[in-house]
């Protein structure tokens, strides 16, 4: 399989790495530049770019007004829940950033302080992130809604100096108070904040301490607009707390230089989008895609974002994508897998698609959980347009494993994630830490150094980080997942490492048995755990949820999925038993929550995840549990 200019660029940047990541932080506007590209006098805690200075809010904004683009515009804010849409060129939001960070800077905000921002889908939740590069200040970006005792864990781990939060979220027929979930955390948190600034929305308006609460308008009307501050390389951007975190919230740290330079080489090199083009990313500002593909990496490379508060169905309709991008010319366009299973759930034969002009799009990416190929044959099949899959990680902070769609596309496997980009030196591992033969399953690693843009740390816990990641294989990053290379050099990433289960002393990958069982006509979508079982060790429990409209009996359909998986598997997957759900739990980012219902499948004791979307689908699943295992 011919890909030789790709062949050519990731063959450099292994070889080369200081000279390909130097020729890509030319791009950027530096007020001092580097001493070291790459800095491994702390082998195995890399740095990059190193004795270097810039701004990231000044390379995301200034930078292009300067180049006379500041009538372009920068951010589309499309709230189809409030019925209201906004757009802001670069000089308005520069403008906007540089009041807000004069307030912050006015209430005691100053250079390596953190802010904690608990905002949701609104301009402002972008417009706190960029104010806080704009001063050199750290932010913690907590999920718009978090439960009180998970949001204070994060104040409590992150120490801020102040936090910025809204009157409330809005979500299809409800509303959800911020201020008193932030009111009851900063009670519980033993670090006191002395200082909050809290946007105020019509529809909700919160109550306010005096002598401790700000009203936002009232902030930024007070104050004088902040210039940028240059900061080091290596100084924290921000701090993000992993999804699903129990006990110690987990802190990726996250640097200026190697995080604008990688996130501008990405928004071209994988997402093929360039200045003054679309790109849109369905996610929140809440998680690692929010961060990088809604706020800095579309506006380093001089891109129009948009920001968008609402959800793939329910905001009317599962037309409610095609909309976006037929309303504000969507070139690229990123989101969940999940997201694509609810569309396909409610719409299978695509009806919607054809009611909307999508002339100006081109790609479609999907990343954030394994995407099981009849997801990816379906949305190519019904858009007519390349279906890009892309895996990373909230730690790596942008693609490892893609389609290089800006340097040269690649044809398309339906469930690989296709090549790694330029930087990552992917590699499959076996137990005993040699190299796996083609095809054969093994564990996903990185050789070190990681590229520029890569978690650096874990904040104020720097001895996690190294055993957590750099401990189990010397030399390398483990990544946490499974997976194997084909014959074409193609990454096929098939599941978490703790969902390779144990049949009898065979290693079976659930990933592979839910391809099985998404392949089925009736399946909206799917998930397998592996149960512990007095004979074989483990045993394979399936889980479905159907499309709209199938008349079939769950039990037909159970059987089906069973033959099916002994037709493609074998009978070794030893996969006896299915349960149709009405729906799978999940985390509010939309992956789902295997390791939770294999706890529940075992009768093992597991904590409620704080990221889970609706507790009552746990309940659900553990009595389709108890039914399967009778």
């Amino acid at each position: 399989m011919a890909m030789h200019r790709y062949a050519d660029i990731y063959r450099r940047s292994i070889a080369e790495p200081e000279a390909f990541w130097a020729e890509q932080a030319a791009a950027l506007r530096w007020s001092k530049r580097w001493e070291r590209v790459l800095d491994d006098t702390r082998a195995p805690l890399y740095r990059w770019f190193a004795g270097g200075e810039l701004n990231t809010c000044d390379n995301a904004l200034d930078r292009h007004i300067d180049a006379g683009r500041g009538e372009q515009t920068a951010l589309i804010y499309d709230s189809p829940v409030t019925g209201s849409t906004q757009r802001f060129t670069y000089r308005e939001l520069r403008d906007r950033v540089a009041a807000f960070a004069g307030a912050l800077r006015a209430n005691g905000v100053k250079r390596g302080d953190r802010v904690v921002i608990y905002m949701p889908m609104v301009p402002e939740a972008a417009i706190a992130m960029l104010a806080c590069a704009r001063i050199g200040a750290v932010h913690s970006v907590v999920f718009g809604g978090f439960a009180a005792p998970e949001l204070a864990k994060r104040i409590d781990a992150a120490e801020p100096v102040l936090i910025v939060s809204a009157s409330c979220g809005i979500e299809p027929g409800r509303l959800i108070e911020y201020k008193p979930l932030l009111d009851q955390a900063l009670e519980l948190a033993a670090h006191k904040v002395r200082r909050t600034i809290i946007l105020q929305r019509e529809k909700c308006v919160a109550s306010l301490q005096a002598g401790r609460d700000l009203e936002w308008h009232e902030a930024v009307n007070n104050a004088t607009p902040a210039a940028c501050v240059p900061v080091a390389a290596t100084d924290p951007l921000y701090v993000l707390y992993t999804s699903g975190t129990t006990g110690k919230p987990k802190g990726v740290v996250r640097d200026n230089g190697g995080h604008a330079v990688a996130l501008r080489y990405s928004m071209q090199a994988v997402y093929d989008c360039g200045p003054g083009e679309v790109f849109w990313a369905a996610s929140d500002v809440g998680w690692v895609v929010g961060h990088s593909y809604i706020v800095y990496g579309p506006l380093l490379a001089g891109c129009t974002t948009i920001l968008y508060e609402g959800k793939p169905v329910g905001t009317p309709d599962a037309g409610a994508f095609w909309r976006v991008i037929s309303q504000h010319k969507v070139k690229s366009f990123f989101t969940a897998p999940t997201a694509f299973r609810a569309i396909k759930k409610e719409d299978p034969r695509g009806e919607l698609i054809r009611h909307y002009d999508l002339s100006s799009f081109r790609t479609l990416y999907l990343a954030g959980e394994r995407c099981d190929p009849d997801t990816i044959e379906w949305a190519a099949s019904q858009l007519q347009r390349p279906v890009v899959d892309n895996w990373w990680q909230t730690e790596l902070g942008w693609p490892a494993i893609a389609n290089p769609r800006g340097i040269e596309p690649l044809p398309v496997k339906p469930g690989s994630a296709t090549v790694p980009v330029p930087g990552f030196d992917l590699q499959v591992l076996d137990l005993d830490g040699r190299p796996a033969a083609r095809n054969e399953i093994g564990n996903v690693v990185i050789k070190l150094p990681l590229p520029p843009g890569t978690l650096t740390t874990m904040w104020n816990n720097e001895q996690g980080y190294v055993d957590g990641y750099l401990t189990r294989y010397p030399g390398y990053y483990l990544a946490g997942d499974a997976g194997y290379v084909d014959d074409d050099g193609y990454f096929w990433v098939m599941s978490r490492i703790d969902d390779i289960i144990n049949v009898a002393g065979h290693r079976l990958s659930t990933g592979a048995m839910e391809e099985v069982l998404a392949s089925h006509p009736d399946v909206a979508e799917c998930a397998v755990i592996g149960a512990a079982d007095a004979l074989k060790g483990q045993v394979p429990i399936g889980l479905v949820v159907l499309k709209s409209g199938v008349s079939k009996a769950p039990e037909q359909i159970s059987r089906e999925l069973v033959a099916r998986v002994r037709e493609q598997i074998g009978a070794v997957a030893a996969l006896k038993q299915v349960a149709v759900v009405a729906r799978l739990p999940k985390t509010r980012s939309g992956k789902v929550l295997r390791a939770t219902m294999r706890a529940i499948a075992d009768g093992a004791s597991y904590t409620m995840p704080a990221t889970i979307d609706d507790p009552r689908a746990l309940e659900e699943i553990g009595a389709a549990l108890a039914a399967t295992r009778g």
